[in-house]
């Protein structure tokens, strides 16, 4: 069984999406760079264990992320699941997890990579909009994209309820992608990332007008 550790900072809504999706790989850990994030209780609350690791404690982003590496150690994890977790992780973190840690942006990659995606969509009149769950490289919002979830973007949308929009979708396409994974659907080789078999050449799209 896939062992799963989620790292956040926030409210933990795709966290609680995960848990209520009975995936077949088991989150056995929770981390928060944040004391006070909310994710934090619904992971206690689920029997979840969690750990705090609080970047400012740290002289620097290395210091923290080696100690957030060797706690996923002390977990056995196979997958790290980033989940509104607001930092920037280290290219030695990053590289000693690569091709075993997925990300959820709120755009549809490669467009719009970094903040304020609903804003930016908004200012430049896009028809469509959406969330895409990706491989987590050393380059930004640049790894595998492995699924999307697409959406028309309404007249009377604004930033707010473009990312409201955008978290339903986010509830829906996360948990699958992560199954997929948990069950050997999807699959990170050397040279490939493989789809039921076959290499991935398009995130799997869902859509919803």
């Amino acid at each position: 069984m896939i062992k799963i550790a989620v790292l956040v900072s926030g409210s933990g809504s795709n966290l609680q999406a995960l848990i209520d999706a009975n995936l077949s790989g088991k989150i056995v850990g929770v981390i928060s760079n944040r004391p006070e994030a909310y994710a934090l209780e619904r992971a206690q609350k689920a029997g979840i264990a969690t750990a705090v690791i609080e970047h400012k404690q740290y002289p620097n982003r290395e210091a923290f992320d080696d100690v957030m590496h060797q706690q996923l150690l002390d977990w056995d994890v196979d997958l790290v699941v980033l989940a509104g977790f607001m930092r920037i992780l280290s290219a030695k973190f990053v590289q000693a997890w690569e091709g075993k840690m997925v990300n959820i942006h709120p755009s549809l990659l490669p467009y719009y990579k970094g903040m304020h995606t609903h804003q930016r969509v908004l200012n430049t009149g896009d028809v469509f909009h959406g969330c895409t769950v990706h491989y987590v490289t050393a380059e930004l919002d640049a790894g595998q994209a492995l699924a999307q979830g697409v959406l028309k973007v309404n007249g009377h949308d604004n930033a707010a309820s473009l990312a409201s929009r955008v978290h339903v979708l986010e509830h829906v396409i996360y948990p699958q992608v992560v199954e997929w994974i948990c069950t050997g659907a999807i699959q990170h080789t050397k040279n490939d990332v493989l789809y039921r078999g076959q290499a991935m050449l398009e995130p799997v799209q869902f859509a919803k007008f």
